[in-house]
């Protein structure tokens, strides 16, 4: 199959959960025969622009560089592209993206939209920003083939608010115990004596009631924040003055070696992250052996599960971080869970429900009828793990 994925920042991933997911599931679906496509834009990392990534072919698009039209922008020129320039099945990643979908639909496209979590909870948008991506989720609805979710309770909202099945494909945990330590010497950090956050900087990832929860813990241990936004420069000022002078910024980091040591090595990994679904972050920190110390949403508690605690407020994050360090014992159990947590989310079998569901995309586009009507496949949805909801 030829296979399409916009509505990202594209790959090289170098920014956040779908371009890992592209990235990891586009490179899977090319050794398996498939033909993939990503539309790519600007990220602002030190990478190379390149014309293939992984055996991916790589679109280079622009984009208008403001915090409401970039996304928007982008994905409306990579649909234009696509009506040239053919592909048997687009899977169109976040909802927002919706607007676009009739433009495939007109080319005959079979496609899919990844609706990711629930957007319009983000404090970053303004009424009317709340607005258009309440309204982009009808629209991904009514116009999409097929809807994809990445978590049980994303899937969950589309089925009671819409009467919509997804598709549920969460994400993989990366593998990255024996990362090594060698890399940290140049940041000055300690095996085993630093607690790690790494998020955008945008409220409902609550950074800011970690980073108050450190101060107010007395912790003996620094707090090193790995992340940043473009469009938060007020936010970040709020964190600045909000930490002590053992919380050490370190901004974005795009050396994904030095990433995956700083999680494989930390005493505990803080994710804050409240209106996504699965977050890769928080795979990411499983899959290096981190116990978590997460915000108390259903989305943490689905993937964390047992190798996880959780916080609500500065006060109980404050709390935690004591219980934490007073308690080494709590920290080894936590990450000893990290090992059946994490083996719940791998990419190959992430990649056999993307596989299954571009083959499905296909099929339809045999069938003019289903496909105009906007008819979901009537398959089930599937899990990570190859299952869907009514099996063991």
């Amino acid at each position: 199959m030829r296979i399409a994925m916009m509505g990202t920042r594209g790959v090289p991933a170098t920014y956040g959960g779908f371009e890992t997911a592209i990235e990891e599931v586009g490179a899977r679906l090319v050794e398996r025969g498939h033909e993939v496509v990503v539309y790519c834009r600007d990220t602002g990392a030190k990478v190379e622009r390149k014309s293939n990534h992984l055996g991916m072919q790589l679109v280079h698009l622009p984009a208008v560089k403001t915090k409401s039209l970039e996304t928007l922008s982008h994905s409306g020129l990579s649909a234009v592209h696509l009506v040239t320039h053919r592909t048997d099945v687009a899977l169109v990643f976040n909802a927002a993206n919706a607007v676009w979908l009739p433009i495939l639909r007109a080319a005959r496209i079979p496609a899919a939209t990844h609706v990711d979590g629930l957007e319009w909870k983000r404090a970053k948008w303004g009424p009317i920003g709340k607005r258009y991506y309440l309204t982009c989720e009808r629209l991904a609805v009514r116009w999409s083939h097929a809807l994809i979710s990445d978590a049980q309770g994303i899937a969950d909202y589309y089925q009671s608010k819409f009467a919509k099945d997804s598709y549920l494909i969460t994400y993989g945990a990366p593998n990255c115990r024996d990362a090594g330590s060698e890399l940290l010497k140049e940041l000055d950090l300690v095996p085993g004596q630093y607690h790690l956050v790494v998020a955008r900087f945008e409220p409902e990832n609550h950074v800011h009631l970690i980073v108050e929860g450190h101060r107010r813990s007395g912790s003996k241990m620094p707090l090193i924040v790995v992340g940043s936004s473009p469009y938060a420069d007020t936010y970040t000022a709020e964190l600045k003055q909000l930490a002590d002078p053992s919380v050490r910024f370190l901004g974005g980091i795009w050396d994904q070696d030095l990433l995956n040591q700083l999680y494989a090595n930390c005493y505990v990994y803080w994710h804050g992250h409240s209106v996504g679904g699965t977050n890769p972050s928080l795979l990411r920190a499983l899959g290096a052996g981190a116990p978590v110390a997460g915000f108390d949403v259903s989305f943490n508690r689905e993937v964390a599960g047992r190798a996880g605690h959780y916080f609500a407020d500065a006060a109980k994050a404050s709390e935690l971080f004591q219980a934490l360090e007073a308690d080494p014992g709590m920290v080894l159990e936590l990450e000893a869970a990290t090992i059946t947590e994490a083996e719940r989310y791998d990419w190959e079998i992430v990649t056999d429900g993307y596989e299954q569901l571009c083959q499905d995309l296909l099929a339809q586009r045999a069938n003019p009828r289903e496909i105009s009507s906007g008819k979901q496949n009537s398959k089930l949805p599937l899990r990570a793990n190859g299952k869907t909801p009514q099996e063991p």
